[in-house]
C-alpha cells in the first residue's frame, strides 16, 4: 500500500480505474456455474425454487432445468438450478460427487427440489444444505435424492450424518430415511429391463389431494424401487407396479409386490420447525417424459409452498422449447455443457 502514494492525483484516480474495469473484466469472463429462470406476473410471483441437480446416473441435470422452466415461464416462480462442476473445466459433470457451487442461493429459497446421488460436499456447501433442512422450508425429493449422500472419506464431517449409510443416533441412514421417508434398499424391479407403472385407480382420493388433482396416467423406464422403511406417519398417494419390459404398452407384472412410489411426510428438524415434504421414486430425465409424472411435482410443488388451493385439473405442464431426454445410464451425460448453455 505505501507505494500507492507515490502517485499523483490523477495517476492514483487512473490506477483506481483500471483495477476496477480488470476485476469487472475478470468476473464478466467467469462463466456461470448455475442458471436462473425468473418469472414475470402470475401465482408463483415472489416465491423462489431451487433445484438441486446432481446423480450420475438419471440425468437430473437435463430434467431439472425442464422443470424450472415450466415453473418459472407457466406459474411464475423464480428458479434458481444447481449443478454437479467439475471445478477445473466448470463444466456440468454428474459423475464429479465433491461440488454443487450456488447452495447458497438457498438462503432465500421457499422450496427446495433435489434429485442428487452419493454426493460428498465440502463443509462451507453443505452448511448451506443444513441450514435449509433445519429451517422448516418445504422439501420435494425425487428418485436417487433418497440416497443423496455418501461419505466414504470425510467421516469426521459434521454433516456426515447425512451419509445415506450412517450409523448411530437419531440420523440413522441419514438424509433419505430421516427426512425424505427411506434410504437405499435396492431395485425391486430388474433394473434396465423393467418400467414403473403407477396405479392411479383405486389410490383413495376422497380428500381430493391437490398433488393428485388432474393425475390419471403415469408410466416410466426406471424400475421401481425397494421401500421398506416409511414411517407410519407417511401418507402413501401412489403405487407402483412393474412392468413387463420399458415401454408404456408392457404388461404389469403381477407376481411382484406393489411399491410406493410417492408420498408426502412432515419432517420435523433439531430444532423443532416442522417442513412439508413430498417424495417420488421416479424422476429420471426420461420418466418426466410423462406429462402426468411432471404435473405431479408441478402440483407437489403447489402443496409444498401451501398454495394446493391453487391446483387445477389441468395444469400446464407443456414443456418451454424442445426437450430430449438422454436414456438413463453411467457417463451418458453431455460433455463440456456448462449452465450458460441452458440459458
Amino acid at each position: 500500500m505505501d507505494k500507492i502514494f507515490y502517485y499523483s492525483d490523477g495517476k492514483f484516480i487512473c490506477f483506481l480505474i483500471l483495477s476496477c474495469i480488470l476485476s469487472l473484466s475478470c468476473h464478466a469472463q467467469e462463466p456461470d456455474l448455475w442458471v436462473r429462470y425468473e418469472g414475470k406476473e402470475g401465482p408463483g410471483k415472489g416465491k423462489h425454487i431451487v433445484l438441486i441437480s446432481g446423480d450420475d446416473e438419471y440425468r437430473s441435470e437435463e430434467g431439472l432445468p425442464m422443470l424450472g422452466k415450466i415453473l418459472a415461464e407457466r406459474y411464475v416462480f423464480d428458479c434458481t438450478v444447481l449443478f454437479a462442476i467439475d471445478p477445473e473445466t466448470q463444466a456440468i459433470t454428474p459423475n464429479y460427487p465433491h461440488n454443487i457451487p450456488g447452495l447458497e442461493q438457498l438462503e432465500n429459497a421457499d422450496l427446495m427440489i433435489l434429485l442428487m446421488r452419493f454426493r460428498e460436499l465440502p463443509d462451507q456447501q453443505m452448511a448451506h444444505f443444513d441450514t435449509y433442512i433445519r429451517s422448516g422450508k418445504p422439501i420435494i425429493g425425487l428418485r436417487t435424492s433418497t440416497h443423496a449422500f455418501n461419505y466414504s472419506e470425510n467421516k469426521s464431517s459434521p454433516f456426515a450424518k447425512y451419509s445415506w449409510q450412517h450409523k448411530g443416533g437419531d440420523w440413522e441412514n441419514g438424509f433419505g430415511l430421516q427426512v425424505l421417508g427411506e434410504t437405499w434398499v435396492s431395485h425391486h424391479g430388474h433394473h434396465g429391463k423393467e418400467g414403473t407403472r403407477v396405479l392411479i385407480d383405486g389410490v383413495d382420493q376422497i380428500n381430493d389431494h391437490p398433488i393428485l388433482r388432474g393425475v390419471q396416467d403415469i408410466w416410466g423406464p426406471t424400475d421401481v424401487y425397494t421401500i421398506k422403511n416409511l414411517p407410519e406417519s407417511a401418507n402413501v398417494l401412489a403405487y407402483g407396479q412393474s412392468t413387463r419390459g420399458m415401454s408404456a404398452d408392457a404388461e404389469l407384472i403381477w407376481e411382484k409386490s406393489i411399491m410406493p412410489v410417492a408420498w408426502t411426510l412432515n419432517y420435523t428438524g433439531e430444532n423443532g420447525n416442522i417442513s412439508k415434504v413430498f417424495n417420488t421414486t421416479m424422476g429420471a430425465s426420461v420418466d418426466l417424459e410423462s406429462e402426468d409424472l411432471r404435473k405431479m411435482i408441478i402440483n407437489a410443488s403447489f402443496w409444498c409452498l401451501d398454495m394446493g388451493e391453487l391446483v387445477e385439473e389441468n395444469m400446464n405442464v407443456d414443456y418451454v422449447g424442445d426437450y430430449h431426454p438422454t436414456m438413463f445410464g453411467f457417463d451418458k451425460f453431455q460433455r463440456g455443457l456448462k449452465p450458460s448453455d441452458l440459458k
